[in-house]
């Protein structure tokens, strides 16, 4: 019977040992709370701790780095220009005892972020023309080179005097002290997306159709100018060769007729009365036929050879 109690004893023991034996790792910290209410100091350094088991509860809260995102808003930028804002921001529990006063857990941190920052950033939007949130310096846009310089000279650029960057340093100036009083530091805050809103991203696109396509009709025109140029050229350049074409048939010809000439009269000088008896045959071929019919003098040069023939006969 004694045994059986010193085991019993022994076992409970053991049992509250472990119950009251936590372990606090490197990314978390612990606030002790004693039916409910918060006790001693906050646990922030690892190692292993003691409790008064099923009195004492420990609350584990993150040590590292922790992310809220929040949900896309239309803002109205300082020169009415309506556009849709989705920003997001690092953040980590620096005092766990005041966190746990104030807002508990991180699920209700996560909501008070949310007002805060989001309140901040649609402050700040609102307080300048759109180019501020957009631009970061006041270099010069690097225009594509098919632009046309009507194109050009409608992008007036509006010098910077905040800049993307100082706006996010403002947001975080003004939320530091804001999350403070709950045990939170902000680490970072940024912009993740500007975006116009849908009526005015219609706008947008539309002017940039009509762009592409004054660039587009600019090479049409110049095409068109172009094409005119190649025919006029290549008409100019017909003509010349036509031209010299038919000045080097005339030279050839008229070397050929004189060759001729020169053949003929060689040939006549030879023997002038068979060449003018050749030459008459050829008339006759030429002039007359089964059906011609031809009236003139016996004693006409044109029938002497045919005479003759007869008189041969």
């Amino acid at each position: 019977m004694k045994t059986n109690l010193i085991i019993v004893i022994v076992v409970i023991c053991v049992i509250a040992f472990f119950s009251s034996v936590y372990i606090v790792d490197e990314t978390a910290q612990t606030v002790t709370t004693q039916f409910g209410k918060a006790i001693g100091e906050p646990k922030t350094e690892p190692g292993i701790y003691f409790k008064i088991p099923m009195i004492q509860k420990i609350n584990y809260f993150h040590k590292n780095l922790l992310e809220w995102d929040g949900a896309p808003g239309e803002i109205p930028t300082n020169d009415k220009k309506y556009i849709w804002v989705d920003s997001f921001a690092r953040w980590k529990i620096t005092d766990p005892l005041l966190f746990f006063q104030t807002v508990n857990n991180v699920t209700q941190a996560r909501g008070r972020l949310s007002e805060i920052i989001n309140s901040s950033v649609r402050d700040f939007i609102a307080r300048y023309p759109l180019i501020e949130a957009v631009r970061v310096t006041n270099r010069k846009f690097e225009t594509s080179e098919i632009d046309t310089y009507e194109i050009r000279e409608k992008r007036i650029v509006t010098q910077i005097s905040m800049g993307r960057e100082k706006i996010v340093e403002g947001i975080m100036d003004q939320v530091k002290p804001e999350l403070k009083k709950f045990g939170i530091q902000i680490v970072d805050v940024a912009i993740k997306r500007l975006n116009y809103t849908e009526k005015v991203q219609n706008t947008v696109y539309a002017r940039m159709i009509a762009e592409r396509e004054q660039i587009a009709e600019k090479f049409r025109s110049e095409g068109v100018g172009e094409a005119r140029k190649i025919e006029g050229n290549r008409g100019k350049e017909l003509q010349k060769i036509t031209s010299e074409a038919y000045r080097k048939a005339q030279e050839i010809k008229g070397r050929a007729d004189a060759e001729a000439t020169m053949i003929f009269a060689s040939a006549y000088n030879k023997d002038p009365e068979f060449y003018s008896f050749l030459k008459t045959l050829d008339v006759y071929k030429n002039t007359l036929d089964e059906n011609s019919s031809l009236v003139i003098s016996t004693d006409s040069d044109f029938l002497k050879y045919l005479i003759k023939y007869q008189g041969n006969e």
